[in-house]
């Protein structure tokens, strides 16, 4: 795979086709012009690379860099598209879009095969200044933001209780929205601890075992790195809402509010043609990364776990 990478043109590796996995809603077919594509396209597999379709792809790339922000603008705008955010996202949308399209036509997307629901979960617990490693963290909010990745619709649980009954509620919830029966559904998390270090650490305070649904999530933090090919550190909440074009909305720290935020950035990435896959598990208590070429597979229907002997 590696070789096969390194003998393509550096745009078209850009902007190959990745699997799919939460899907933009809302395609529609377009063109750039002629003139920018410069190429005609013939039937050949998904696997192809040598297809006509990704020299094209390379050639508007290259146009699209030459850009000018202001240009970029207007060309989102002529395609309906949003037109706020720094000029590497700009160009980062536009370039999906059109790839997008492309691949379309040529049925290299197939788009039933994703996720229809996001759970976005920011946990608020207990801390100390420092974090010394020996500090036992409480969860002490338990916000939850679903996201339907079709429609972009939201939907909110905020619940306040005991920890044990507080899961025992979002579970409900969960299950009243029929995730992982008739839906498919991943979690989505703003970085590693959500689930690596709270959940893990709440669930051995409150004698219960780890939840099988939150054992595979999505870490936004990388997905919006690996996606608008970014250093880590332009991966920070605010930092992410900013270079969207978004201010944060709410009162920063709120468990429920920093998931809405997340959850605008999650839609924000999905409009911009992002395919959102869990890319981290949990796994004997220890924190793994997920490759972004395993099946896509949602998360089990929510079951509330036993408790330790």
């Amino acid at each position: 795979m590696e070789e096969q990478n390194e003998n393509r043109p550096q745009a078209a590796r850009d902007e190959a086709a990745a699997a799919p996995a939460a899907c933009p809603p809302g395609r529609q077919h377009c063109r750039i012009s002629d003139q920018e594509t410069n190429g005609k396209t013939s039937a050949a597999s998904s696997n192809d690379f040598s297809d006509p379709i990704y020299k094209e792809i390379a050639v508007t790339n290259g146009y699209i860099n030459r850009m000018t922000r202001e240009e970029l603008r207007s060309k989102l705008a002529e395609f309906k598209l949003e037109t706020r955010g720094v000029k590497d996202v700009l160009k980062k949308r536009l370039k999906n879009y059109y790839k997008k399209q492309k691949l379309m036509q040529k049925e290299y997307i197939n788009g039933d095969s994703c996720y229809d629901y996001i759970c976005v979960v920011d946990f608020e617990a207990t801390c100390e200044e420092g974090n010394p490693p020996e500090f036992v963290h409480e969860i002490i909010e338990f916000p939850v933001v679903l996201v339907n990745t079709r429609t972009l619709e939201i939907d909110i649980v905020d619940k306040a209780d005991i920890f044990p009954q507080v899961l025992q509620n979002v579970i409900e919830w969960m299950r009243q929205r029929e995730l992982g029966t008739k839906y498919s559904y991943s979690m989505l998390t703003d970085g590693s601890w959500d689930m690596s270090k709270f959940l893990n650490i709440q669930c051995r305070i409150s004698r219960i075992k780890y939840p099988s649904f939150a054992k595979k999530w999505i870490n936004i933090r990388k997905s919006y790195g690996n996606f608008y090919k970014v250093p880590r550190n332009q991966t920070k909440l605010t930092i992410m809402l900013e270079n969207l074009g978004m201010n944060y909305d709410g009162r920063p720290h709120s468990g429920l509010d920093d998931s809405k935020n997340i959850a605008r950035i999650a839609i924000r990435m999905l409009q911009d043609g992002c395919d959102l896959r869990v890319n981290e598990r949990i796994h004997g208590g220890q924190l793994m990364t997920v490759s972004s070429s395993i099946p896509l597979e949602g998360a089990p229907a929510p079951q509330m776990p036993r408790y330790r002997n």
